[in-house]
């Protein structure tokens, strides 16, 4: 009877983009891993500091048939972004005045978060798609809101100045080391201004080698049905009531 081998992690180097198996040159890295690294390195600080085209974004949703407005946070430049979480997470007054609304069902807020290229490659594919599901589903939809300088928190005031039953922000994760695309994508129901975290649900690595624009798409969905149902998002969710995706959707 044959004894099954063990994988070694150079086997393993095929099924993930983590840094395993990166051998040795004397006390040091081989040429390639090191060059390696500095690259992904150069990749991530230029997702953080590289400014959101916010036009680029706009005539993109425009395309998809979506209206669009632009709002800012009071952090007033990248680096007061990076050193003043606080002011990311609140609306600038003058941006106050394009978020009027009469009511809606979902809002969906692009933010920039701490990636402009994830949003740059996958917000607004997101953002149709997600639409596409909320207007199958009947729900009503705000235009979607653009926003700069702007961390997870923003969708609050967002969603309360729009009247939205329930806010999904589509927001450029923290770039790693094997991945400076990934969007992440935080729902709340019943935003206002001053919610813990315990109040959203998330759904992150949205990316071509991560999960598809479509799966997501579906678990976010899943996500609303289950909020509208029992009034309410975040860990008081519950998986027995409603639609709410079991770990198989992803």
């Amino acid at each position: 009877m044959s004894v099954p081998t063990r994988p070694s992690l150079r086997d393993l180097r095929s099924l993930t983009q983590a840094r395993i198996a990166l051998g040795a040159h004397g006390a040091g890295l081989p040429t390639a891993a090191a060059l390696a690294f500095g690259l992904d390195h150069a990749r991530a600080r230029e997702a953080v500091w590289t400014p959101l085209d916010t036009d680029a974004i706009r005539e993109a949703l425009t395309a998809h048939g979506l209206d669009s407005v632009e709002v800012r946070s009071n952090a007033t430049d990248r680096a007061e972004y990076l050193r003043r979480p606080d002011r990311g997470r609140t609306v600038n007054p003058e941006s106050e005045a394009a978020l009027d609304g009469a009511g809606c069902d979902l809002a969906i807020v692009i933010a920039d978060g701490l990636s402009a290229t994830a949003v740059a490659l996958n917000a607004v594919p997101m953002a149709a798609a997600l639409a596409e599901r909320a207007n199958r589903a009947g729900w009503r939809l705000a235009p979607v809101v653009v926003a700069t300088q702007a961390r997870v928190a923003l969708g609050d005031p967002v969603g309360a100045r729009l009247k939205a039953r329930a806010v999904a922000v589509l927001i450029g994760e923290r770039p790693g080391l094997s991945a400076s695309d990934s969007l992440g994508c935080y729902i709340t129901f019943a935003p206002e201004p001053g919610l813990p975290d315990s109040r959203r649900n998330c759904i992150s690595n949205i990316r071509q080698d991560g999960l598809s624009i479509e799966a997501a798409a579906g678990q976010m969905e899943a996500l609303l049905r289950a909020m509208f149902v029992q009034n309410v998002s975040g860990v008081g969710l519950r998986r027995d009531e409603g639609a709410l995706p079991g770990p198989e959707a992803a």
